[in-house]
């Protein structure tokens, strides 16, 4: 899930960059950042979620 919000973020930095659009607080260097943490965060498996399957319990018959 990290991973798809960080392609979008690059990909807003990409737009932005292409339009030329400046701000005081985003710019493309912050964007850039952002899309790095967010990548590094789903490499360290943040926001994976849990394996339910391991967790269910088994039916005895």
């Amino acid at each position: 899930m990290l991973a798809i919000v960080a392609a979008i973020v690059f990909a807003l930095a990409l737009l932005f960059d292409l339009a030329d659009v400046s701000s005081d607080a985003i710019n493309n260097g912050t964007l850039t950042v952002l899309g790095l943490l967010l990548l590094s965060l789903h490499f360290a498996g943040v926001g994976a979620g849990r394996d339910w399957r391991r967790y269910t319990r088994r039916r005895r018959r």
